[in-house]
């Protein structure tokens, strides 16, 4: 099995230049606001795009004149629909995730993140260019597709790092995120004060400059020596957690990660209405609050992720961050005032040394050129729960705040988060328990390289090139 674990090793990871590794971190970072900027004006676009535009401006036109009725009846028919282009994004991505994951192990890091962003850049294009609601689901189709840049650059930091140096570059990429998710918002809004198309046209602008870019600095990370070839059992969702179950260790965290992901999806999907409904919480104050949760994650990320592994090292931290996010989801639950949630959030932020202390774990197991199917299956199973969570944790938000419910309870939704991040604890215990203890990278197994001659260019480790990028 290619993600097994053994014994030897063949090397240190090429040391590559700079520009590289920061190509990588401003990657994700502009994959993550160009995301983030369409989200203020996505349910205006819906709403045009189902009403048309005409009628849309009158609605606005009443609602400044003290008659909200009309829009505030089109954005909550529009939001269903939000719901179904996520389904389809995340379906799309559940799908496509393992095979860019096995094709970056075939022909390397570089072609696979390339295209990605380019295909990005058409999505953001034609979403801003719909006309008619099923261009928009058209978009969501080939941003669920593209949507492996994550997971590609994630393979590319596991390729240039020693194993023990992921944890650090791993919570730099989760550092880009956060702040990615930062700077979007506030940029999207400030763009669809004018139109709601122009979010999309300034997220295919960014795009098409990151994919200029790539071409000049980017260098091959996989070297030929370590590619193996392209897989059809092993590049696709479910054969992914096949060969998954050969390595029960993996399966075991993967399931633990699944549960995670899903719980953490109260904060897209409820936080908002958690707010405003509970403490009356305006747009101005949910955004001060959401940059806060924003900003935390990016301190502890991108500083203190490093320091805080080398210091207990990858499994304590593991476990320390899920039990953070046990007690911060319980919290948020509880809190009573508004004012109880900006305690919790910078509590809550030490929960971000979650995904970086856990992918070191799994990286460190992994050979080489398994890198690009390991986190293309991290990010199928992300995907999976993706698809259901979302709409779980809004129906639970909105049946405990409802009549019908036998008490009114607005934070039920985090609740149920505490509740999977608890259960989180039993697959992740089980996993720490049984995964072998490795000292080096394991060696390429045998038999599923690429022979040199059909391997494609690829940066060596040692090659100037990589010193130099």
């Amino acid at each position: 099995m290619a993600l097994a674990a053994s014994s030897a090793d063949t090397g240190s990871p090429s040391r590559f230049g700079k520009n590289a590794f920061f190509f990588i971190i401003v990657t994700v970072f502009i994959d993550m606001m160009a995301f983030a900027v369409i989200m203020p004006s996505m349910p205006e676009l819906m709403a045009e795009l189902l009403n048309g535009k005409d009628a849309l401006i009158a609605a606005q036109g009443l609602a400044d004149g003290g008659n909200t009725l009309p829009l505030e009846t089109m954005l909550s028919d529009a939001s269903p629909w939000g719901g179904y282009i996520t389904v389809v994004y995340a379906i799309m991505n559940f799908l496509s995730a393992p095979v860019l994951g096995g094709l970056s192990d075939r022909f390397g890091r570089r072609p696979i993140l390339l295209i990605s962003i380019g295909t990005l850049a058409l999505d953001f294009l034609i979403m801003g260019f719909a006309h008619s609601i099923w261009l928009l689901f058209l978009g969501r189709i080939l941003s669920g597709i593209s949507g492996a840049t994550h997971s590609t650059a994630a393979a590319y930091i596991a390729d240039v790092t020693e194993p023990a140096e992921r944890g650090k570059a791993f919570g730099m990429l989760g550092a880009a995120f956060g702040l990615g998710f930062i700077l979007g918002p506030a940029i999207g809004g400030f763009l669809g004060q004018f139109d709601p198309r122009f979010p999309f046209f300034a997220s295919a602008a960014l795009a098409a400059v990151n994919f200029c870019y790539g071409m000049f600095v980017l260098p091959e990370s996989l070297g030929r020596e370590h590619r193996r070839k392209f897989d059809w059992k092993r590049a696709n969702a479910f054969g992914t957690f096949a060969h998954l179950a050969k390595v029960p260790y993996l399966a075991w965290f993967m399931v633990a990660l699944g549960l995670f992901n899903f719980a953490h999806w109260v904060y897209p999907a409820t936080f908002s209405y958690f707010g405003a409904v509970r403490y009356g919480w305006d747009p101005g104050m949910l955004g001060w609050s959401l940059a806060a949760v924003g900003v935390g994650s990016t301190i502890v990320q991108g500083g203190l992720v490093g320091p805080i592994i080398k210091r207990f090292g990858a499994t304590r931290t593991t476990v320390f961050g899920f039990c953070i996010c046990i007690a911060t989801f319980a919290a948020y639950a509880a809190a009573t005032e508004g004012w109880m949630v900006f305690v919790i959030i910078p509590i809550g932020a030490l929960a971000g040394v979650l995904g970086p202390a856990i992918n070191q774990i799994m990286t460190a197991r992994t050979p080489r050129n398994a890198q690009g199917e390991l986190q293309g299956a991290i990010a199928s199973v992300q995907s999976l729960s993706n698809i259901v969570a979302p709409l779980a944790m809004t129906q639970t938000f909105h049946y405990f705040t409802s009549a019908q419910a036998p008490v009114y309870f607005p934070g039920a939704a985090f609740a149920l988060a505490s509740v999977f991040c608890a259960i989180s604890l039993i697959p992740l215990m089980r996993g720490l328990k049984i995964a072998p203890k490795v000292e080096a990278q394991p060696e390429d197994p045998a038999g599923e390289g690429v022979p040199p001659e059909t391997a494609g260019a690829g940066v060596k480790p040692g090659d100037s090139a990589a010193q130099t990028a």
